[in-house]
């Protein structure tokens, strides 16, 4: 099957992104190889620059803009991670750019948007569809619109995160990747069936946003109807997109979901033992391999981490109702 994605593309992403993105480290935890009986190697993109993998994504598609494009303008929608991206890319390129954020987004979030530089358009999620209002306020001021997830240029950037890991961790048996509109899943598929074709590639959502995975599991294409009650903010997507829809059916091997209680328990391991700081949606592929919900016993895992943004007075009070029980 055709995609509109290449190996090629990756490659490409890779180059625009030397010396720019950070190449970040991966990491390893005797304690999580133990609890697992597994080799885990996770690749800490809360180590990226604006503290996400959303960076690569956005930088890529800005810098892959024309002249003229470039002159417009960009609009986006994030409630954060991409936000930060693009404001930054926007930043370092010369570009001005405009995000359209709902009010309940992280207030860290919000604030390190605008430290970039970015315009920022607040909006109700209860009042409005995100997308109706993103192509409104983009007509209005003729800026060129940089999805989140649904675009070529962000699918090949985020890519490049498996690439990375490949080439430092050869021979890895389980890819997991946390799954929002599935662009850095989709990303990370087409790059691992390229360069470890035997490895599985596994998705993982929250309990409560697990459209991806009724999607995988039907082969149509399912939508949260409403917005999903969950900590992970990240992964607050109503659907997956029309380009990364067909790469998640057929690239990837599995999908999964774990719950807020059980993110929030490997959260607090990541936190304990591993001395790094990672958002909820950050810890969704590694919360399926420390919960249990993969078998990956006498196995070879990389695990991406793909945030740390994460506003602490409100991890603070999750933590304390994960200690507090049902």
């Amino acid at each position: 099957m055709a995609f509109a994605i290449s190996d090629a593309q990756i490659q490409q992403a890779a180059q625009r992104l030397q010396g720019i993105a950070h190449r970040t480290p991966v990491l390893s935890s005797r304690t999580v190889n133990a609890l697992t009986q597994a080799e885990v190697f996770f690749k800490a993109e809360n180590f990226q620059r604006t503290g996400s993998f959303k960076f690569r994504g956005a930088y890529n598609a800005l810098a892959n803009l024309t002249a003229a494009d470039r002159q417009k303008g960009v609009l986006a929608f994030s409630s954060g991670n991409h936000a930060q991206g693009i404001a930054l890319a926007g930043q370092l390129l010369g570009i001005e750019t405009a995000i359209v954020m709902p009010k309940d987004a992280p207030e860290a979030k919000l604030a390190a948007t605008r430290g970039y530089g970015a315009e920022v358009l607040l909006y109700d999620r209860s009042e409005f569809q995100r997308l109706d209002i993103q192509r409104a306020i983009a007509a209005e001021r003729g800026n060129i619109i940089i999805p989140p997830f649904d675009h070529p240029d962000i699918i090949a950037g985020q890519g490049t995160i498996a690439q990375e890991l490949f080439d430092d961790v050869p021979s890895l048996d389980l890819l997991l990747v946390c799954c929002g509109g599935g662009g850095m899943l989709s990303g990370c598929a087409i790059a691992a069936q390229a360069l470890a074709p035997a490895c599985k590639v596994i998705g993982v959502e929250p309990a409560t946003a697990d459209d991806a995975t009724r999607s995988f599991q039907t082969q149509t294409l399912q939508t949260n109807e409403t917005v999903p009650n969950t900590i992970c903010d990240g992964a607050r997507t109503p659907r997956l997109g029309q380009l990364t829809f067909p790469i998640v059916l057929n690239r990837v091997h599995a999908m999964v979901t774990v719950s807020d209680r059980e993110i929030l328990a490997t959260l607090r391991l990541l936190y304990e033992r591993m001395k790094i700081v990672v958002e909820p949606t950050g810890a969704l592929a590694a919360a399926a391999v420390l919960r249990g919900k993969v078998d990956v016993k006498g196995k070879r895992v990389g695990v991406i981490i793909s945030g740390g943004n994460v506003d602490l007075v409100q991890l603070g009070q999750w933590l304390q109702q994960e200690t507090a029980g049902p």
